[in-house]
């Protein structure tokens, strides 16, 4: 494939091998191609599949999504859906502007197809990001998540009033909105989790857009069945399965320097967990919450095993770095031709 042997090494050399580098040219350029109108058309000839489901009231045009965290500042809207994305989730946006945490702070490990990142919610604040989704000149053509997270400099007896903040702030530009709190990288984050918390968190926000609850690969059985009885108790639309992971799975011998570093840890070393959570979910929330499915989705059978674990979407992120619009759009394609997943309705969406 010309991503992996031309585009990628390619990528990987910027900035001698920072990965953030690399990151950060790639959202320029794609940034740049989003003013392009023609560039636009030929990637959505390309790479654009139809598979359309409808799920927690949203219609989306094909199951594979842009995971958060790759375009936190929603600077490249317009090229995701041209790379064949069925739905883009931008943030971890926070209620105040923060540079998140030190450099270096993303870490690659090629040979397990894999990255380790403690970037830390570094974004411009939901401000600037509402501004910036008011201002795009055309509808972005598929429905946009919004990722929303605390306030490093907010206590947690403050969270609910920071997510609410950011909330307000983007309300009326999300299709739906999930409270990100199983980061790893901002202390005390997953505190957030337990039910008296969670309760108030999700208290607070459930209401007019779907609201969907982000959990961590790292927490028990126990303690995700806790965490789906508040969500099913206050109504939340659904649940994203999973974030990056504290553990740190086999990875091959050269990795292993890099999976030493703290932080998260996402690629084809998590999917195992990821479509345990998954399926855990299914088994015990049943339809009352779609599960988008995110981890270690390298390849359309990895993202077919996810669905059959019991995701009604999936979602790409690692995958995308290491294998490039062409696996966007081989998912998309094995996922029109599969029957319909868990969770996903053939009746009409819920008006926005």
């Amino acid at each position: 494939m010309i991503f992996e042997r031309v585009v990628r090494p390619r990528l990987f050399r910027i900035g001698g091998g920072d990965a953030e580098a690399a990151h950060e040219w790639t959202l320029r350029r794609l940034a740049a191609l989003s003013g392009n109108r023609a560039a636009l058309a030929a990637l959505r000839g390309r790479y654009a599949v139809r598979a359309p489901r409808t799920v927690f009231g949203v219609e989306f045009p094909n199951p594979v999504g842009l995971a958060a965290g790759m375009d936190k500042d929603g600077v490249a809207l317009p090229a995701w859906p041209a790379l064949g994305f069925g739905f883009v989730e931008v943030g971890t946006v926070t209620a105040h502007p923060q540079p998140g945490n030190p450099r270096p702070r993303l870490f690659r490990l090629p040979d397990s197809a894999a990255v380790v990142n403690r970037m830390g919610f570094n974004n411009c604040g939901a401000a600037a990001l509402a501004a910036r989704l008011a201002a795009l000149r055309r509808p972005l053509g598929v429905p946009l998540g919004i990722s929303l997270g605390k306030s490093k400099v907010t206590p947690l007896d403050g969270a609910v009033a920071d997510y609410l903040a950011s909330y307000r702030a983007l309300r009326e530009h999300g299709d739906y909105f999930v409270v990100n709190v199983s980061s790893p990288n901002t202390p005390g984050l997953r505190e957030l989790q337990d039910r008296e918390h969670l309760d108030a968190l999700l208290g607070a926000l459930v209401g007019q857009r779907p609201i969907l609850v982000k959990i961590a690969p790292d927490l028990t059985e126990p303690a995700i069945a806790e965490l789906l009885a508040v969500c099913l108790e206050r109504g939340a639309a659904g649940v994203v399965a999973t974030n990056t992971t504290v553990a740190r799975p086999e990875v091959a011998e050269r990795d292993r320097p890099a999976a030493a570093q703290r932080g998260g840890l996402s690629g084809r070393p998590l999917a195992a967990r990821a479509r345990e959570v998954v399926a855990f979910v299914r088994r015990e929330a049943g339809d009352a919450l779609p599960v988008i499915g995110v981890g270690g989705l390298m390849a359309p059978d990895d993202a077919a095993r996810m669905f059959d674990a019991g995701a009604s979407l999936v979602q790409l992120y690692t995958g995308f770095i290491y294998r490039g619009p062409a696996l966007v759009r081989a998912v998309a394609r094995a996922a029109a031709a599969a029957p319909p997943a868990a969770g996903v309705s053939t009746g009409p969406s819920l008006p926005r």
